[in-house]
């Protein structure tokens, strides 16, 4: 029961994390980039300081090291297609009366936040898979997926109001892109994988995170304001993972 409960927990708090950076979203705009910029060095040292170690460990007796960087490097570019494709990152933040012009509508708004319920998803498998790896991944998994859920209440909420939603539509797509990682953490309970699949499953994710934090998160912290300060937070973000994992 501790197995399930744990991981439905983490993905309660990436709700919470979401429905957080929605409201920030509305009243402190100019304090975001700082926030950001945390949350992008949590997220790239996840990749880097656990994901690919990990699924190296698990899949070296089956894969070689070169085979497990190319599958992080596929999940990298396979983000990349999905970016393009759906929108999942739309540059969302920063959204103004003159940027609602008659060209926007609803159902452009609707599109976009549909998209964002789609990474919440895969945000839930990713943490599900985590815990069934070790309780010390789920953890590291956990910090980064709640770090960029942060990030995209923030870009749901922008982008609704960016194509003339109001507050109340605005408000129902959150909802749905919250609870989103709890329907991709109940799906895992019904998976069992090998090691060797889930290796190649941790390096994938690992690709998926580091497109998340160079392309998404570092940018969005850099849109505006002090670029030194957020450049710090971004590193004191990567910091704090390699403790976490260093010390776990």
């Amino acid at each position: 029961m501790t197995s399930i409960l744990i991981p439905l927990l983490i993905s309660l708090l990436a709700s919470a994390a979401a429905f957080a950076g929605g409201t920030i979203a509305l009243k402190f705009r100019d304090k975001l980039h700082i926030i950001l910029g945390l949350s992008a060095g949590a997220v790239i040292g996840a990749a880097l300081f656990d994901l690919i170690p990990e699924a190296i460990e698990l899949g070296a007796p089956t894969y070689s090291v070169g085979t497990m960087t190319a599958l992080t490097a596929g999940g990298f570019l396979l983000y990349l297609i999905l970016d393009r494709l759906f929108s999942f990152h739309a540059h969302t933040i920063e959204y103004h009366d003159e940027h609602k012009s008659e060209g926007y509508s609803h159902s452009a708004g609707s599109l976009g936040a549909a998209s964002f319920c789609l990474h919440s998803l895969i945000d839930g498998v990713a943490i599900g898979l985590a815990f069934q790896a070790s309780a010390t991944i789920g953890a590291v998994v956990a910090v980064a997926v709640v770090a960029h859920r942060f990030s995209d209440g923030i870009n749901t909420i922008g982008i609704i109001l960016k194509h003339r939603g109001e507050d109340k539509h605005a408000w129902g797509w959150l909802t749905a892109v919250a609870a989103a990682p709890l329907v991709g953490t109940a799906i895992t309970f019904a998976m069992t994988v090998s090691n060797s699949v889930l290796a190649v499953i941790l390096a994938v994710f690992a690709g998926f995170f580091l497109y998340i934090g160079a392309s998404d998160l570092i940018p969005e912290g850099h849109h505006s304001h002090s670029k030194i300060l957020t450049t710090v937070m971004t590193i004191i973000g990567a910091l704090i993972l390699y403790l976490i994992v260093s010390l776990a």
